[in-house]
């Protein structure tokens, strides 16, 4: 790797856990944590090589030179309005809903976005080859490192306006949360009938690994696409134990049948 950071994080949840040690993986040095809860901090830079946990925004005799903050959205404004940074740095934050914006206030000479789109839980080990970055600056400069970040961790990126951030931030909430929302129900409704929930797994990912290679619209199967309306009364009927799934199972049902008809 030709270029190496310098860096601190700010923040100690699934992000910063997995980043920061990507980050250090790839040959660049993570000298501080922040938390507001010191023991955290601590947690987290006790799994790097040599970091000083802090629960102050004092940055002063930081020799960091890119400050990444990350947090949840509401804290990232107070953040970048307290944090105190030396001279050159840059500060960027990690949110795929919070514009550049956020970072105007600031003491920071140069700051940019970050955006990792991908769920990010701390038990669960992630390759960075697996994550891609959307990046935005206010200079061509900053622009330029965060590139390079992103090459060092072997991750692809792309340079994205807040605006279309945001519409991928909402699309990716349908294609990962509520997906996994609904594997939640699918298993619940297993579990009232004492059911073994691996029974549905290999049609998880079957369908899964169909819908990625042929496409949504072609790979969508099942009742509301054929218009069979006995069995989507049916399984209404037996959902009625519980009318808010039942609204679930009847809204989406609907929907398919609305726009996805053959």
């Amino acid at each position: 790797m030709n270029m190496k950071l310098t860096i601190a994080i700010i923040g100690t949840g699934n992000v910063a856990w997995h980043l920061s040690s990507a980050l250090e993986n790839a040959g660049h040095e993570i000298l501080e944590v922040y938390g507001r809860d010191i023991e955290k901090a601590q947690q987290l830079s006790s799994r790097l090589y040599a970091t000083e946990a802090q629960d102050h925004l004092d940055f002063t005799e930081s020799k960091a030179n890119l400050f990444i903050i990350a947090v949840s959205d509401q804290a990232i404004a107070p953040i970048a309005e307290a944090i105190l940074l030396p001279e050159q740095s840059i500060l960027v934050h990690t949110s795929g809903t919070m514009t550049l914006d956020v970072l105007s206030y600031s003491s920071a000479d140069y700051t940019g976005i970050l955006y990792p789109l991908q769920g990010f839980t701390k038990s669960r080990d992630l390759s960075f080859e697996e994550v891609p970055f959307l990046l935005e600056a206010e200079d061509k400069g900053t622009l330029k490192t965060l590139k390079k970040l992103c090459k060092s961790l072997k991750s692809p990126s792309y340079e994205i306006k807040s605006r279309d951030r945001r519409s991928i931030h909402v699309a990716a909430v349908f294609a990962a949360n509520f997906t996994n929302h609904m594997v939640y129900l699918a298993e619940s409704i297993m579990h009232r009938q004492g059911l073994d929930f691996n029974i549905l797994k290999p049609l998880i990912i079957e369908q899964m690994n169909k819908t990625l290679q042929l496409g949504p619209s072609e790979a969508q199967t099942g009742p509301a696409i054929r218009e069979d309306i006995n069995t989507l009364e049916n399984h209404h009927d037996y959902l009625s134990y519980n009318e808010q799934l039942a609204e679930i199972y009847r809204n989406i049902s609907q929907d398919i049948m609305d726009t996805q008809k053959p």
